[in-house]
C-alpha cells in the first residue's frame, strides 16, 4: 500500500463514525496498538519537544524504508503517534521527509484538538521527518 492509499484508507476508516467521541475512542484503541519503543529508549534525546504530554520516538532504516516506533503517557496522544506511524512506517525517508500527511485535516482532527495538542501533533509530524532526512 502506498503512503497515498494508506491515509485514504485512513480517512475511510474515520467517515465511518457519526461522531468525535466515537472517533476518539478508534484513536484511543489505535494507540493500544501502537509498535512500542524499548524502554531503554525512553530517554530524553528520544522525548519529542512541543508536546504536552511526553512522547518519545524511535526508528530504524533497513532496507531502503524507515520504522518507526513509540510511546507517551497520555492515550490519545499515543492514538495520535499511533495513526502517523501507520501512515509512514515502511516507507522510504524521502517519500517520509516530502509527504503531505493530508488525511490529518481529511478526518478533521485538526480542529477537534485542543491548540496544545495541535501543536504537539505538529512536532509530531516535524520529528518524523527530520528522523528520515538523517538517513536521506
Amino acid at each position: 500500500m502506498t503512503l497515498e492509499e494508506k491515509q485514504l484508507a485512513i480517512i475511510e476508516e474515520f467517515s465511518m463514525f457519526d461522531d468525535w467521541m466515537d472517533k476518539y475512542e478508534y484513536i484511543i484503541e489505535l494507540g493500544k496498538d501502537l509498535p512500542k519503543i524499548d524502554d531503554s529508549k525512553k530517554s530524553d534525546d528520544k522525548l519529542i519537544t512541543g508536546c504536552q504530554s511526553n512522547v518519545w520516538l524511535d526508528s530504524n532504516f533497513d532496507d531502503g524504508k524507515m520504522t518507526f516506533f513509540a510511546d507517551s503517557d497520555a492515550i490519545i496522544t499515543k492514538g495520535i503517534i499511533g495513526l502517523l506511524i501507520q501512515v509512514l512506517n515502511n516507507e522510504k525517508p524521502e517519500d517520509i521527509a516530502k509527504s503531505d500527511l493530508h488525511f490529518i485535516n481529511g478526518i478533521g482532527l485538526h480542529e477537534h484538538l485542543s491548540p496544545t495538542r495541535s501543536n504537539g501533533l505538529a512536532s509530531m509530524v516535524k520529528k518524523m521527518k527530520m528522523e528520515a532526512l538523517k538517513v536521506c
